[in-house]
C-alpha cells in the first residue's frame, strides 16, 4: 500500500528558464541592455526638446519625439524568434551588408585581373565553426578548443509513474550537477522515409512459410506505404556536444609551439573524450540508448546539419583525393 501510495503522488516538477544565459535584470524587469537604450533614446529626446523645441511649434516637436520614443522601447522591449530586436536588427544589417555567396578557401578572396569587368561583389571566404575532425571523433574548432558529440535516445517519460518520473529526473540532475564544462543539448527533428521499409517487408514476405503470414506481411507494408504517404512523419535525434578548452601554451619561446599546441589539443580532445563516455554511463542508468559519434558519425551529423534531406554525392575524401561523380542513365 505504502509503494502504490508513492507512485500516486504528483510529479516532480522544476521551473528551468528557456534560456539559462539570460541576463541579470537590474531595474524594473530591464537589463543593463534595455536600460541602456532607454537612457539612450531619453537623452536624445532630451537634447532635441531642449535644442529645437524653442524654434518649432509643440506639434511637429511631439510629432519628432513620439516615433522616436515608440522606436527607443520596441528596440528595448520587444523580442523576435528569441532574441531581442536591436541585436535582431544588428544581425539582419550585417547579413544585408554581407555577401550572398560563400566559397571554400584559405585566405582572402583574390579579385579578378584588371582586364576582367565584374558585376557584383567578390565571394567571401566561407568559415565554418569546426576546422577538423579527428578520428577519434573529436571536431577541433576555429576559435580553439575542441567538441565531442553524443548521440543519444529519448523516452517515454509520460508513460512512467509518478515515483519513476522523480527517479528519472534525480539522475538527470546528479549528471547535470557533475558537469564541469559547457555542453549543449540539441534536439533535432528529421523526416522518416517508411519507403524502405515497406520494400524490405515486401521483398522478404515470398519467403514466408505460411501464405497468410505474407498476406500479413503485404498489407503491412502497404499501410507503411500509406501511411508515409498521408502524413509528414518525424523523429527526434538528441545531440549531446561536450566541450573542451585547449589552454594557452606556457612557455612564449616561438620554437615548439606546433608541438606544444597539438600536444594541448591531444590533451583536451582525451579530456572531452572522457567526459563523453561519462555522459554515456551516465544515461545507462535512465536506460537510454547513448554512443559517442566517431569520425564517421561526426562527419555524417555535420552534413546532415549543413544539407538537411539531401543525399550526399561522395565520401568524405582526403585534401588530395579527387572527386568524381558518375551520373547513370
Amino acid at each position: 500500500m505504502s509503494t502504490r501510495h508513492q507512485d500516486d503522488r504528483a510529479p516532480m516538477s522544476v521551473k528551468i528558464p528557456a534560456d539559462i544565459d539570460q541576463p541579470d535584470k537590474i531595474l524594473y524587469g530591464l537589463t543593463t541592455r534595455q536600460l541602456g537604450i532607454l537612457a539612450g533614446t531619453a537623452a536624445a529626446c532630451l537634447w532635441i526638446f531642449v535644442t529645437v523645441g524653442p524654434l518649432v511649434p509643440l506639434a511637429v516637436l511631439v510629432a519628432v519625439l513620439v516615433p522616436m520614443v515608440a522606436v527607443g522601447v520596441v528596440l528595448a522591449v520587444a523580442r523576435h524568434d528569441g532574441m531581442s530586436l536591436d541585436r535582431y536588427c544588428l544581425a539582419a544589417l550585417r547579413h544585408l551588408r554581407g555577401s550572398r555567396e560563400r566559397v571554400t578557401a584559405a585566405g582572402p578572396v583574390q579579385p579578378p585581373p584588371a582586364w576582367c569587368r565584374m558585376r557584383g561583389r567578390l565571394p567571401e571566404p566561407l568559415r565554418l565553426p569546426v576546422r577538423a575532425v579527428r578520428q577519434d571523433g573529436a571536431l577541433e574548432l576555429v576559435g580553439g578548443g575542441v567538441a565531442v558529440m553524443v548521440r543519444a535516445g529519448t523516452l517515454a517519460f509520460g508513460l512512467r509513474t509518478a515515483g519513476e518520473q522523480a527517479g528519472l529526473v534525480a539522475v538527470f540532475g546528479r549528471w547535470l550537477n557533475s558537469l564541469d564544462a559547457p555542453v549543449q543539448v540539441l534536439v533535432q527533428a528529421r523526416p522518416v522515409d517508411l519507403t524502405g521499409l515497406a520494400d524490405h517487408i515486401t521483398g522478404h514476405a515470398p519467403a514466408l512459410p505460411d501464405p497468410a503470414l505474407e498476406q500479413a506481411a503485404h498489407a503491412h507494408a502497404a499501410f507503411l506505404t500509406d501511411l508515409g504517404s498521408a502524413h509528414d512523419l518525424l523523429i527526434r535525434q538528441v545531440l549531446i556536444v561536450i566541450t573542451g578548452h585547449i589552454p594557452a601554451p606556457a612557455s612564449p619561446l616561438p620554437w615548439g609551439q606546433h608541438q606544444r599546441r597539438r600536444g594541448a589539443r591531444d590533451s583536451a580532445a582525451a579530456v572531452a573524450l572522457r567526459r563523453a563516455t561519462e555522459a554515456v554511463q551516465a544515461l545507462a542508468a535512465l536506460s537510454l540508448p547513448a554512443e559517442v559519434l566517431h569520425s564517421d558519425g561526426a562527419t555524417a551529423v555535420l552534413t546532415e546539419s549543413l544539407s538537411p534531406g539531401e543525399s550526399q554525392l561522395v565520401d568524405n575524401a582526403a585534401p588530395d583525393d579527387v572527386i568524381t561523380h558518375r551520373k547513370e542513365a
